[in-house]
């Protein structure tokens, strides 16, 4: 799949179930989104989706703009011979100036003007943030690392529940966690004609959400359609590149000095790292998705 944006440089990323392939960009960036900047500026992120016309860009930067806001970075993608537009800009506005309810129809006006498909608008100190449940079954590093993110103030997320179909003691330190923090854990143990779809969609029913943390169980397509929202993964191979059973003997550069458990440790941190960028990416909408199976990653 080969994804081009307008003008710019080239660059590749691919983490979970996101894919990003090379494309050209176009974009201009100022300042990082930091609400250092002025202590009455605080930073927004809008993305839009929409048919590909005249004027879409001067009509977005000229709404911030008005209202005293500041761009400090916009990426535009335009897929070849397609019909469609896409956009994300990191801005800072004064939230008197600019309150937020506001800010929210001035952005759906727009929308109704060129027809959109999504428009969304997000200011991480004022909107909740997203309420995320964990998938997982006996590997517990990808867990361990996304609680630790999450109690450090680095993971923009709710945590609202924990499910495994492996049973923990109750003297652990990751139940301990849990119990700790008000996260409730749900053992529901699987097997192959029962993967206990109805119990977990009943847990999950109300998060934003879903993100699998190593859960080695396949989700169904009627698990999906009844969830209706997005689902994050870690694959153990590291998709797209499907390594088959054992993947930690075929993980990144190694060299003879290297043993089962440096194999087995290497192919953990990659997996922890790639499920914390996509999450990150995910909450701070990077991550469009486009036609059915692509993504577009700002």
């Amino acid at each position: 799949m080969m994804i081009r944006r307008r003008v710019s440089t080239t660059s590749s990323l691919s983490f979970g179930s996101f894919m990003k392939w090379s494309f050209k960009s176009s974009h201009f960036h100022g300042e990082s989104l930091d609400s250092s900047v002025s202590p009455l500026l605080i930073p927004g992120v809008h993305v839009f989706h929409c048919p590909d016309v005249v004027g879409i860009v001067a009509k977005l930067s000229d709404c911030i703009a008005a209202k005293g806001g500041n761009i400090l970075g916009y990426d535009v993608f335009v897929p070849e011979n397609k019909n469609v537009f896409y956009s994300r800009s990191e801005f800072i506005f004064d939230p008197v100036k600019w309150p937020r309810s506001q800010m929210g129809e001035d952005f759906e006006t727009i929308a109704r003007k060129f027809n959109a498909m999504s428009s969304v608008v997000r200011v991480p100190s004022l909107d909740p943030k997203d309420k995320i449940a964990l998938l997982l079954s006996k590997q517990d590093h990808c867990l361990v690392e996304m609680l630790h993110k999450w109690q450090d103030g680095k993971l923009p997320v709710d945590i609202t529940c924990v499910i495994s179909n492996h049973e923990r003691a109750p003297n652990t330190h990751i139940m301990r966690f849990l119990q700790r923090h008000g996260i409730s854990y749900h053992y529901l143990p699987t097997t192959d004609q029962n993967k206990i779809e109805e119990e977990i969609l009943e847990l999950v029913k109300d998060t934003d959400f879903i993100v699998l943390a190593r859960y080695m169980q396949v989700l169904s397509g009627n698990f999906l359609k009844g969830y209706g929202k997005d689902v994050i993964n870690i694959h153990h191979g590291l998709l797209p590149s499907f390594k088959g059973r054992s993947p930690a003997k075929q993980v990144e550069r190694v060299s003879h000095r290297d043993n089962l458990r440096s194999f087995v440790q290497k192919s953990e941190d990659l997996e922890k790292k790639c499920l914390m960028k996509a999450i990150k990416s995910y909450c701070e909408l990077r991550v469009l998705p486009y036609g059915t199976y692509k993504t577009v990653v700002f």
